[in-house]
């Protein structure tokens, strides 16, 4: 589990992004789509194409932290559950 700090603001990126972008691939893609420093402690959540993989991009202050989490539980439409629940 991420210790998350109180008022941490979370973003998350609408559409499909590339996965397989880096941490400074996704760095950059803060910089120029938000205009958001990628630095200054937010988390910037990603989507995978398929909806089957998110990475987590998290700067604590310290040093800059990439997290990917894979779901195997993907429907036939390429979304996973969690997504079902949310529609």
């Amino acid at each position: 589990m991420i210790p998350i700090p109180t008022g941490v603001r979370v973003w998350l990126a609408s559409g499909t992004t590339d996965m397989r972008r880096g941490m400074n691939g996704l760095a950059l893609q803060v910089q120029q789509a938000l205009g958001r420093d990628p630095h200054a402690g937010d988390l910037y959540v990603f989507r995978g194409k398929r909806g089957d993989l998110i990475k987590v991009l998290w700067h604590d202050g310290i040093g800059m932290s990439l997290y990917a989490k894979r779901s195997h539980q993907v429907s036939s439409a390429g979304r996973s559950n969690v997504e079902h629940a949310v529609d």
